[in-house]
């Protein structure tokens, strides 16, 4: 029997707020904070974070892509924050309202992917660790996330799975949470295929893309939870038309574009030798994907696969990932989404 959707999968869609109070509803444990966009009332405003406890941090709830956010770590600075974010959250996204919520100092990103059908059928397909970001923007994801136990792992995917159920979610999705001394917090749900979707292609050995084809075609999942069996290890590097020091953005013309390959790597990419990187756009050129039967041979094949890749008449951020991937840090897992700016001397 076909579903429609409810009220609450339309609310999803929507402004943060809304998902959050989606969430909260379903059972999901979300980060402390207002429960809603911040009104007017100064006193009020002031009154919440008092509530929260600082540092708390302010997001626009039409916002997207790190963009938006304001870290409150002392009340003199609350009200210049959220009317400054508010006007940002205006221009960026045509919707000044913001929230608030607690500020965690060390928290990973981890986030676990879902797909549900037309029929009321909901899976969902592990979990990937997104920490290594710059500000608020993803560099480098992977799957499985280390260091999470079986325990959670399965804990954590039912819960969404029957939170996605509860509200009559159909589409791929992403719920995102911040991860930290063992608990999560539900931070947003993206209503779409991500990015880092190929780390989960991967170790799953499902084609998300045609997949959620089917089920926009009316078609039922071809697969239940108990057909998902979870293999190996897999990283994606973004690669990022811009300078590995500066950040600067590096449009222009490709010279020379030589893909890398080998076993275990993929590359999603639209470039060729004579390809003109607009200014226009995101500055992502290219995904770099490498899997292997565990995280260590993942890793090896990752940094071969960024010394064969060849990418002339541009800067690229390859440089960046070279160095991250020789992190002794990074090669033990579990690393907080502030590292990657404290190791380059940005925090």
């Amino acid at each position: 029997m076909f579903i429609g959707p409810k009220a609450e999968t339309i609310r999803l869609m929507g402004d943060k707020v809304s998902a959050i109070n989606v969430m909260k509803k379903a059972g999901v444990p979300c980060v402390p904070g207002s429960g809603g966009p911040l009104g007017p009332d100064s006193d009020e405003n002031l009154k919440v974070a008092r509530d929260i406890g600082y540092p708390v941090i302010i997001k626009a709830s039409g916002g997207g892509g790190g963009r938006g956010m304001r870290v409150v770590h002392a009340e003199a600075a609350l009200l210049n924050a959220i009317a400054v974010t508010q006007q940002e959250a205006q221009a960026a996204f045509g919707n000044p309202q913001v929230y608030m919520e607690k500020f965690l100092e060390k928290p990973r990103h981890i986030e676990f992917q879902v797909i549900g059908d037309n029929y009321g059928n909901v899976v969902h397909l592990g979990e990937r660790d997104c920490s290594m970001q710059r500000r608020h923007q993803k560099v480098m994801e992977e799957a499985p996330a280390p260091g999470l136990t079986d325990k959670q792992r399965r804990k954590m995917g039912e819960r969404v799975v029957d939170a996605c159920r509860a509200v009559g979610y159909r589409n791929a999705g992403t719920l995102e949470f911040l991860y930290q001394d063992n608990e999560f917090y539900f931070i947003e749900m993206n209503t779409r295929i991500q990015v880092e979707h190929p780390v989960t292609e991967l170790i799953t050995g499902i084609d998300l893309v045609k997949t959620q084809l089917l089920v926009a075609s009316g078609e039922k999942l071809p697969f239940t939870q108990d057909d998902i069996e979870f293999r190996g290890h897999a990283l994606e590097c973004r690669i990022n038309a811009e300078d590995a020091r500066t950040f600067m953005p590096s449009p222009g013309l490709v010279t020379r574009w030589h893909a890398p390959g080998g076993p275990g790597i993929r590359v999603d990419s639209h470039v060729y030798s004579g390809y003109s990187v607009p200014p226009n756009y995101d500055s992502m050129v290219a995904k770099l994907i490498a899997h292997g039967d565990t995280r260590a041979t993942a890793i090896a094949r990752m940094r071969n696969a960024l010394a064969e890749l060849v990418v002339e008449g541009i800067k690229t951020n390859t440089a960046l990932h070279q160095e991250i991937l020789n992190h002794t840090a990074f090669r033990g897992g579990g690393l907080d989404i502030h590292y990657l700016e404290r190791r380059l001397g940005l925090k």
